[in-house]
């Protein structure tokens, strides 16, 4: 992937098994974002593909995605239970007001379904966009920071839901700098510096190779004290 003559991503290439939870980590600028955005058709990369199931991938809707992007992309103006119906109905839920009412109440937010979205702190948006991006059942749920802000207490209760959309079948990429989240939910990981694979494979694995010690001092090791 290049930004005009500045190469961001280079000869990055890995495999997202079927029903695993899959971390995708590095530090702001690695290319992350940029990975996930190219290959979802966001971007127009500069080479190569996505393959689900060996075929090349269509945003046509042939194959559910979730995507949960770190930035809100949410209808400000409106109110939180019109916005989760509207986006409901569109991705085919086929009750989708009750759904959002059980989903609100599940994570604490259903004295707020008349509010207007704006009127919400970012963590109680967030909750929002991932009852949205999980509604349809996605098979692939594709999470950029999904608990970037929270506290711990939010935290875990979003930690949980994922844990229950991938127990139905889902499998999930997900992004995070939270390296307690990888330890207790990914099967496999692939950290990137600089647009480049570090490491890549079963967190036992990457833990050997570097040392046998924990994915935070890892990161630290790869990256170097001045980085972070």
């Amino acid at each position: 992937m290049k930004f005009g003559d500045k190469e961001v991503i280079k000869d990055l290439s890995f495999t997202v098994k079927d029903g695993e939870i899959f971390g995708l980590l590095g530090s702001n600028g690695s290319g992350k974002t940029t990975t996930i955005r190219a290959l979802l058709g966001l971007y127009q990369e500069t080479a190569g593909e996505l393959l689900i199931n060996g075929q090349k991938f269509k945003p046509d809707g042939s194959f559910v995605v979730g995507y949960l992007p770190e930035e809100r992309g949410l209808y400000r103006k409106e109110k939180v239970l019109d916005v989760m119906v509207y986006f409901g109905r569109l991705k085919g839920q086929k009750n989708p007001r009750q759904w959002s009412l059980e989903y609100l109440k599940r994570v604490g937010l259903e004295e707020k379904t008349h509010e207007k979205i704006e009127k919400l702190s970012g963590g109680q948006q967030q909750k929002v966009q991932l009852g949205i991006t999980i509604m349809n059942n996605p098979k692939l749920l594709i999470l950029d920071e999904p608990t970037k802000g929270f506290d711990p207490v939010n935290r875990r209760l979003l930690m949980d839901i994922i844990d229950e959309v991938h127990r139905k079948g889902a499998t999930i990429l997900m992004i995070t700098h939270y390296m307690d989240e990888v330890e207790r939910l990914c099967d496999r990981a692939i950290l990137l510096k600089d647009g480049v694979a570090r490491a890549y494979g079963k967190i036992s694995e990457i833990k050997k190779e570097f040392g046998g010690k924990s994915l935070d001092e890892i990161f630290v090791k790869i990256y170097g004290e001045q980085d972070v």
